[in-house]
């Protein structure tokens, strides 16, 4: 029988892939916003892969809802 993974492991990061489809958002738009700063923090991997943890993509998405008047 499989064990579930203790709570202090983090949950894997997200790929890029993964997150552009979450966040609807195609690459080449992804990185004019990356480039100016204001994408969500990616960890590069050695291999060269990108990877976003699931806490900062949500606490992008929270600035982002801030930022946005139709939220208030």
């Amino acid at each position: 029988m499989e064990q579930p993974a203790p709570e202090s492991e983090s949950p894997p990061a997200l790929k890029l892939t993964e997150v552009l489809a979450e966040i609807r958002m195609s690459p080449s738009a992804f990185y004019r916003m990356r480039a100016r700063g204001q994408a969500p923090r990616m960890t590069k991997l050695p291999n060269g892969e990108l990877r976003c943890r699931r806490s900062d993509l949500d606490a992008w998405w929270d600035a982002c809802e801030k930022d946005s008047d139709t939220w208030r």
